[in-house]
């Protein structure tokens, strides 16, 4: 089997390496802080930095936050291309940025090594379950020597195009998702407030065309009043930055986006960065003056 590095053992970071020990591939792990204990314990390889585990790994996996911790990862010191060698493969599952993507691409091939985006979807939950989206951007050569590593993570696997095709996509699930939560949010506080049951009338509409997974996770969320992550309000709106700012580049306008970034960005003036991202739904209740449930 081959040797594979994970970087990032985060929220997300930590159960998919799990899965990937537990199917018996040599794993070398690094974090900024220190590797989970449960890692090791199950025959994980702690590593002092990112170009000890590109040295001893194969294939080497990313799963940290934003554009310049992927950028820090790569190219900083001790960072992963200053241990790459030709022939392996680095895979970033980050969500960042499809333009940076592209040129961390360009330079790890300059060393002779491939380079997939593979940002995905799911949440925690899906982490947890080995049930993420994964969108892939790279060679269809190295899509397929990834695709076993996918498969021990998730269940809809798709290679949509060349690099940096894996994270427009990504950005453009996260404008879904943001949008449906908006829309949840909404429906739930409008039915709630006119003094019907919340939870009753959620049951109700996921038995029809209204039905959706956010209605089903979220919409619990929102009458449980359960906001801890789950995925961080902080982390939606670092991906609506790129969703915006991509749009600014394309020149189109995404004006609904943009509503809902002003929802996070009211739910972060409010002490909300750390929330679950359906926390949405308390910008809403605010200007309401109405809590779901209430």
């Amino acid at each position: 089997m081959e040797k594979i590095g994970f970087i990032g053992l985060g929220i997300m970071g930590t159960p998919m390496a799990s899965h990937l020990i537990a199917a018996g591939y040599p794993a070398y792990l690094h974090t900024l802080s220190e590797v989970p204990q449960a890692l090791i314990d199950a025959g994980g390889i702690a590593c002092a930095s990112p170009a000890e585990v590109a040295a001893q790994a194969d294939i080497i996996i990313l799963m940290v936050p934003d554009t310049p911790h992927v950028e820090a990862v790569l190219f900083g010191e001790q960072g992963v291309a200053s241990a790459l060698t030709a022939g392996k493969l680095v895979v970033d599952m980050s969500s960042i940025s499809p333009v940076a993507t592209k040129e961390f691409a360009q330079k790890i091939a300059a060393l002779g090594a491939d380079y997939v985006d593979a940002p995905v979807s799911g949440g925690d939950v899906g982490a947890k379950a080995a049930t993420l989206t994964i969108m892939c951007g790279g060679k269809e050569a190295a899509f397929e020597r990834a695709r076993p590593l996918f498969e021990k993570l998730g269940k809809n696997i798709t290679l949509v195009g060349e690099v940096g095709a894996g994270q427009i996509t990504k950005v453009a699930n996260q404008i879904i998702v943001a949008l449906t939560i908006e829309a949840v949010g909404e429906a739930l506080l409008l039915a709630s407030k006119a003094g019907a049951d919340p939870a009753r009338v959620r049951q109700a509409l996921m038995g029809g065309f209204a039905n959706s997974r956010i209605l089903e996770v979220h919409g619990e969320r929102m009458i449980k009043r359960n906001f801890a992550p789950g995925f961080r309000i902080a982390l939606h709106q670092k991906d609506l930055n790129l969703a915006l700012s991509t749009a600014r580049a394309l020149g189109i306008s995404l004006p609904n986006t943009a509503t809902a970034q002003e929802l996070f960005n009211s739910c972060a003036a409010h002490g909300g960065e750390a929330w679950d991202h359906s926390g949405m739904v308390r910008a809403l209740e605010l200007m309401a003056n109405f809590e779901i449930g209430q």
